[in-house]
């Protein structure tokens, strides 16, 4: 027993001695964060690793979060084909638009917007006429004209009911929101198609865009534009008056891109 005894009165000290060691290390040293209250609430909201960013804009949105325009229906996105534009207006390339160097296919023409019949246009707003050069060069990448851009405000952007900058924040989102598949990107050599094929492959490459919803315009035997029609929550819509107004041509011209 008295052995017994002894050997307990060495363990003992021993025992509160790393209770008080481990106690004092946990007041001086890196504390570990303490789990959220809401662990559901806070995992909801984190990415799943490798997910972020790889789905191409409006592939599975419906709608984006965007300032809300008023007095109209809803937005047509014109874009148009660079390389026809430039056949017939700036053929040696002098414009930025056209420059060889630039390459481009789809160049936004305007977001517009529009009423089931007609649409507004030049409307009195106290917005100025002139849109800064701080605000349209931030658009060269998608509309790379300082005139196109200054003339797409006055004669549509004024009839949004929105401000210079929330105009031009919505119709990036528009072009954003809209895929352009490869083969429409780029184009190496000129080319022979005709509209159905060219809206088939852009309703291919955006989920929930429709066949009476967009357009492929011509001129001159070439494509000229495609239309696509948002509401103005940038959702795509049906839009019967564009619809019926799109290129009835079976073959046409679709020039290579510099």
């Amino acid at each position: 027993m008295k052995s017994l005894i002894a050997g307990l009165s060495k363990i003992i000290p021993a025992v509160f001695g790393l209770l008080a060691l481990a106690a004092c290390s946990g007041e001086s040293g890196e504390k570990t964060p303490s789990a959220p209250r809401d662990t559901a609430a806070s995992t909801a909201n984190t990415p799943i690793a490798g997910t972020q960013n790889t789905k191409p804009a409006g592939t599975s949105q419906k709608t984006l979060s965007v300032p809300l325009g008023s007095g109209f229906d809803f937005y047509v996105l014109s874009l148009s084909w660079s390389p026809s534009w430039c056949l017939d207006n700036d053929p040696s390339g002098r414009s930025m638009q056209c420059d060889p160097g630039n390459n481009h296919g789809f160049i936004v023409h305007g977001l517009w917007p529009q009423n089931d019949k007609g649409y507004p246009e030049f409307c009195r707003t106290r917005e100025s006429d002139r849109v800064p050069d701080t605000l349209g060069r931030t658009l060269f990448d998608i509309m790379p004209s300082m005139g196109l851009i200054g003339h797409e405000w006055r004669k549509h952007g004024s009839c949004s009911g929105l401000s210079q900058k929330d105009y031009f924040t919505v119709l990036r989102a528009a072009r954003e929101k809209l895929v352009i598949p490869p083969a429409l990107q780029s184009v190496a050599s000129d080319q022979r198609t005709n509209p159905a094929r060219i809206e088939t492959a852009l309703i291919s490459a955006n989920p929930g865009l429709r066949p009476d919803a967009l357009a492929v315009t011509c001129a001159s035997g070439r494509v000229d534009e495609v239309r696509v029609c948002f509401n103005k929550d940038l959702s795509f819509r049906a839009c019967g008056e564009i619809d019926r107004a799109g290129c009835k041509v079976k073959s046409l011209s679709l020039p290579a891109t510099p």
